[in-house]
């Protein structure tokens, strides 16, 4: 290791300058500006059942299914390409006369590979049902309590926190 410091930090046995400025010696450098919180599906499912935060969980919801669904149906058609391409791996190699053990063991990878991609496609499929149902729920749900929640927020009187009423 070297013994000489860098220009912008000074040496180990001196104190480090103060920065120009107006401080005391008993203030503390300034923090840095704190980050925004940004807003997540986690963030969204906690907090208070009301109309708006389960619209908005419901959203959540849809939205993660669509993007499963895509995720899930480009998975697929790559195993399957994947699958042909190591299929016609084994039949050049049947052809070239390569030893039968490694032509079936590229053989047994090209039907694990159509494994795959049958279960992600199902996969997929269960994703976009899930995608129809969370839709068909919030639309639902917003035509039965978007008006009353409405005159709930205009009118003057306080209304009870949900759960109050409810019958046990």
């Amino acid at each position: 290791m070297s013994d000489i410091a860098p220009a912008n930090e000074a040496p180990a046995n001196e104190a480090a300058p103060e920065p120009a400025g107006d401080s005391t010696p008993d203030s503390a450098p300034a923090a840095p500006p704190a980050r925004p919180i940004r807003p997540t599906a986690a963030g969204v499912v906690e907090g208070t059942l009301n109309f708006i935060t389960l619209a908005a969980r419901t959203t959540a919801l849809t939205v993660a299914a669509a993007h499963l669904k895509e995720g899930m149906s480009a998975l697929q058609r790559h195993m399957e390409g994947n699958a042909t391409k190591a299929r016609t791996l084994s039949e050049m190699c049947d052809q070239a006369e390569v030893d039968p053990q490694y032509t079936a063991q590229i053989l047994e990878v090209s039907q694990a590979l159509q494994r795959v991609a049958a279960a992600s496609g199902e996969l997929a499929d269960t994703a976009d049902q899930m995608e129809a149902n969370a839709r068909g729920f919030n639309d639902a749900h917003e035509s039965e309590y978007r008006g009353i929640y409405e005159v709930v927020q205009a009118g003057q009187v306080r209304q009870p926190k949900p759960g109050f009423n409810a019958v046990r």
